[in-house]
């Protein structure tokens, strides 16, 4: 239950939020992307830059890179395979279906 002194962070726009989802103090030494069985790949011809994926990975493995694209600057997701440990979720929740999930061969 909130309490009072409970303040709520709301963001109006993409670019209000921080860099990763979720930032734990210890999230650098929690490298978990060894022990993943399958990996997602981005295809950026179907991503829409809605960074829904972002928004939901649980280990904040997924990065907000600023690109140059035709002379604009965007913000792509990018997978840091360190920290992914291969759950799936971005997969399940891209609604354009921008990520594939493939079979990790080392």
């Amino acid at each position: 239950m909130a309490k009072k002194s409970d303040k709520k962070i709301i963001y109006k726009k993409e670019k209000e939020m921080p860099p990763s989802a979720i930032s734990f103090y210890s999230m650098d030494y929690n490298k978990t992307g060894s022990w993943r069985n399958f990996r997602p790949v981005i295809d950026y011809e179907k991503c829409t830059l809605c960074m829904v994926c972002w928004k939901f990975c649980p280990e904040a493995a997924i990065k907000l890179e600023k690109t140059k694209k035709k002379g604009k600057e965007e913000v792509k997701p990018v997978i840091d395979y360190e920290y992914c440990k291969g759950c799936g979720i971005c997969w399940e929740e891209c609604p354009t279906r921008a990520i594939d999930i493939e079979e990790e061969t080392n």
